[in-house]
């Protein structure tokens, strides 16, 4: 973990010897408070507090858990530099969408929101500041940027574009003050649905002037029409008049029209969340229920899955499997988190045999018991999941079918995942193509996260068990297993602002597929690559 190391620390009477300020290649945050001089004239005691606070208790820790240095707080900003683009990029995301959470119920003009520029450059390290470039550009890439948005430079693009899984809207090339090239600028998108709504935007745009064209050279046909004599125009409109009598209309045509009127557009079957009307044609891909549905746990008739159920009505509950109680040695000495290695005793419980699936989670968002409406395939697992999140959906399912459906803890989750075994991974001490979902573990690693199933299941029958998505357990983040529970129960209490995931995704590599890995992030915090399963009690 990295160390907030404030530079204001040092003797600044003496200035550092001609020649020896050190130099360094870094990823550089500027954040600034948008419309902080109107906050501080309206409250400037309260503002003042809750700045504080939110540099306490969000700006200074992220910093912290993504490797970064914090340089110096300026009042109503900061400027902090990491070694990693990816971790510069991923903190100025968490403090976006934490910042999000803590706004939502305060009326727009008391919220506080950052802009956030972050660029790649050269750097002077001095005792309590940096300079160069670098940072100049940094800042006025965050002055371009809007509230509550993270802008980057396209220098931070090239080194993440296939590391960060989020969108990017490409804002073009930008001349900024007091710098000689332009800086090509783009909008970090978080959300994974972000960049279709951009794009959808752009296109309605460009549909709407499409119609004021055509309209204004309807109005201009019209206006040319209406202004010729009336006895040229009614030359014009008798011609016509004896056009059916030498060529009368087919017949068939209304038939035609009418058969394919219940056909929707594969275009607007793949934009509109709404149920096709012809369930006997499935898409492969089918849309998220929508909102309307008429009933909260009926699944849409238009959605489709490998193993159709025999109601239509009835809620789909996720493919449990029963584990039995037993013994283990949980953790490892592959990592410090992983330690200390202890015995925990776990109790019967069940698990779901996969990662909960887009469609799973979207019979939840049709009863709006869940967040959003997921998009993807029906079969794939649901992504971009915050702890909160996936709580809802616990709560939900356990509401809706009155058994005691949770998250499971984290001991249970290892226990299952290792499947009777204590080796590296479940199928033994060295790396096999094909078994799991990540970068580097074979021809069937991929961009996306594969369907729930594609890899063999470990000795207890459950797939996905490492690789896919990360998932989230129950427990709160602790970063050793110092004082851990033994007798499998979920570790909670203290400081619970993060929690716990397992598994490792498909963005990952193989050392995040072992049972034992564990990491921890933020509880409120939606991220692309972030799942989760289900337990449930006897």
């Amino acid at each position: 973990m990295g160390e907030i190391r404030n530079f204001r620390s040092g003797n600044h009477d003496e200035p550092p010897p001609h020649g020896s300020m050190p130099r360094r290649l870094a990823a550089i945050i500027v954040g600034d408070i948008a419309s902080y001089s109107r906050l501080m004239q309206a409250d400037e005691e309260g503002t003042h507090v809750r700045v504080k606070r939110i540099e306490r208790d969000l700006i200074e820790p992220s910093i912290v858990e993504h490797h970064g240095t914090l340089v110096k707080t300026t009042g109503d900003g900061f400027i902090a530099i990491f070694d990693s683009p990816v971790e510069a990029v991923r903190c100025s995301i968490v403090i976006q969408q934490n910042l999000v959470g803590r706004n939502a119920s305060l009326p727009k003009d008391s919220r506080i929101e950052y802009r956030i520029g972050v660029n790649l450059g050269d750097v002077i390290v001095e005792p309590d500041d940096v300079y160069g470039d670098g940072v100049n550009i940094a800042t006025r890439i965050e002055g371009i940027a809007e509230p509550g948005q993270v802008y980057i430079s396209g220098a931070i693009y090239e080194q993440i574009k296939h590391k960060v899984v989020c969108g990017y809207e490409s804002l073009g090339d930008r001349k900024v003050k007091n710098i000689t090239d332009p800086v090509r600028v783009y909008r970090v998108l978080p959300d994974a649905d972000a960049v279709g709504r951009t794009r959808g935007r752009r296109e309605n745009t460009l549909i709407f002037l499409l119609g004021i064209t055509l309209l204004v050279i309807a109005s201009g046909v019209l206006w040319y029409l209406l202004a010729q004599p009336s006895g040229r125009v009614n030359q014009q409109a008798a011609a016509p008049t004896a056009a059916p009598v030498a060529s009368p209309s087919p017949q068939p045509a209304p038939r035609e029209a009418a058969t394919q009127t219940p056909q929707p557009s594969p275009s607007l079957a793949a934009s509109s969340p709404s149920p096709a009307p012809a369930p006997s044609a499935p898409a492969p891909s089918a849309p998220a229920p929508s909102a309307s549905a008429p009933s909260a746990s009926a699944p849409s008739a238009s959605t489709s899955s490998p193993a159709p159920s025999p109601s239509a009505t009835s809620l789909r509950e996720p493919e449990m499997i029963a584990i039995r109680g037993g013994s283990f040695a949980m953790g490892s000495n592959d990592d410090p988190t992983e330690r200390p290695v202890h015995q925990v005793t776990v109790k019967p419980f069940s698990i779901g045999k996969y990662p909960v699936t887009v469609r799973e989670w979207n019979e939840c968002a049709a009863a709006k018991a869940c967040g959003f409406t997921a998009i993807g395939k029906d079969d794939a697992p649901i992504t971009n999941v915050s702890w909160t999140d996936a709580q809802q959906y616990a709560a939900w399912l356990a509401r809706t079918t009155k058994k005691s459906y949770r998250l499971p803890s984290e001991a249970e989750w290892e226990y299952a995942a290792r499947g009777g075994t204590q080796t590296k991974y479940w199928w033994g001490d060295k790396l096999q193509p094909g078994m799991a979902g990540c970068k580097d573990c074979g021809d069937l690693a991929a961009e996306q996260p594969a369907k729930v199933g594609s890899f063999k299941p470990n000795p207890f029958g459950l797939h996905d068990m490492g690789g896919g998505v990360d998932q989230w357990v129950e427990d709160c983040w602790r970063r050793t297993y110092q004082g851990a529970p033994g007798d499998g129960s979920a570790w909670t209490g203290g400081d619970c602002s993060s929690h716990v995931l397992r598994s490792g995704s498909w963005k990952n590599d193989s050392r995040y597929v072992r049972p034992s890995n564990r990491d921890g992030y933020d509880t409120n915090v939606r991220y692309p690559t972030h799942g989760f399963r289900v337990a449930l009690s006897p």
